[in-house]
Order: structure tokens, then sequence, then C-alpha cells
């Protein structure tokens, strides 16, 4: 059996375009995989591993937990590779990481979060209890009577009005054997008693010369 020569090298020309296309697969395939960054969480540590990295410029990282830095920002050449040590938590805790990129396009930056759980034999907190409300009563106020003067009521006395009071001095009654003591002043009665007696004078002289007038024509 004879095979030409141009069967050959049809066969070769397939052969070399092959192997070829295998090894810029491979060249390619090399740094897209080497600038995946490596890195994990566990409940006490991050690791973090970064490697073929364009070379020359200012690449950063920086890893933080809830918040608060872990790792500030630091610059990194080609490679990085770190191991972090975790603080005590007694509750699960987000662990991110930011890596960027200077090279051109900046294609291999990165930003993501993972989770750091409790260690085995970490009391976790207690939650803290709700406050009461504490509720405040307000104090009565009394209102004070304003005193005015002279609206007030006197207050009665204890002494019945109609017995004389024991410190009053009791008045003597008078005696019916006492003579009767001689007026030295003037009355209203006198005028009246003064002409009763002049009208028994008038009577009496009138009466007198009756008898008298009598007594003479008699004799």
């Amino acid at each position: 059996m004879i095979i030409s020569r141009r069967s050959w090298r049809g066969a070769g020309a397939l052969v070399a375009a092959a192997v070829v296309g295998l090894t810029g697969g491979v060249i390619s395939a090399g740094p897209a995989m080497a600038h995946t960054p490596t890195w994990s969480v566990t409940c006490s540590e991050v690791t973090v591993d970064l490697k073929d990295y364009t070379s020359g410029v200012p690449n950063t990282v920086t890893v933080s937990v809830d918040g608060k830095d872990l790792l500030p920002t630091r610059t990194f050449d080609r490679e990085f590779h770190e191991k972090l040590t975790l603080p005590e938590h007694s509750a699960p805790v987000t662990v991110r990481l930011v890596v960027k990129d200077a090279g051109e396009g900046g294609k291999h930056s990165l930003d993501e979060t993972k989770t750091a759980e409790v260690c085995e034999g970490t009391t976790p907190s207690p939650t803290p209890p709700s406050p009461t409300p504490t509720v405040t009563e307000p104090t009565p106020t009394e209102a004070t009577p304003s005193e005015t003067p002279g609206t007030q009521t006197p207050e009665p006395s204890t002494t019945p009005s109609g017995q004389p009071s024991e410190s009053a001095p009791a008045v003597p009654a008078p005696s019916p054997t006492t003579p009767d003591l001689a007026e030295t002043g003037s009355s209203s009665a006198t005028p009246v008693i003064g002409a009763a007696a002049l009208a028994v004078l008038l009577a009496g002289g009138g009466i007198l010369w009756a008898v008298r007038k009598r007594r003479t024509s008699e004799s």
C-alpha cells in the first residue's frame, strides 16, 4: 500500500494545528486559573492566598469582620499570603474579602463575604431582657383654701346666752325692806304726779268748802 506525499503533508498539518491549539488553550487557561484568589474561613481563622497578579502595580487587599477591619487595606505585588485570627465571638460573624486588581482592566478584582460560625465550646451570649417601662404615678396636689378676712364663721360660745357667764358678777336683788332712796334728778313722771296732787288738793278744798257752807246754813 503506497501513501502519497500529499496525504502525509495533510496529516502533519492537522497534527501541528492540534498541538498548537492545545498548547494555546493550556497557556491561556493557566493565567486565568492563577488569578482566581483562594480564601477560606473557619470559626477562628481567615486564610487568604493570592497568586500571579500583575507585578509592578499597587494591587490591594482588605479583610473586615462585621464592618470592622481585621486586615486594613494592604498593597501587594504579584502574590499575597496571610492567615488571620478572628476575634472571639459568641454569634456568627460576617467576613468580607476585597481584592482590587490594579492591572489593565482590573478584571481580577474580588468582593466576597463568608460567614464564620461559633466555635464549639463557646457559650453564646444571652439575649439581654427587654427593659420594663416604669410608670410614674402623678402625685395628687391638695388645694389650699385661701383665707379671706371677714368670711370666717365665728365659733358658737359654749355658754348659752340665757345663762349668765360664770365670770360675770351676780346682780343682787333689791330687798323689800330697804327704803327707797330719794331721787336727786328729775323724772318724766313728775308733771303727772304734780297734776294728781293738785287735783287732790282742789277736791279736798271743794269738799271742805261745801261742809262749811252746809253748817252755816243749818245754824
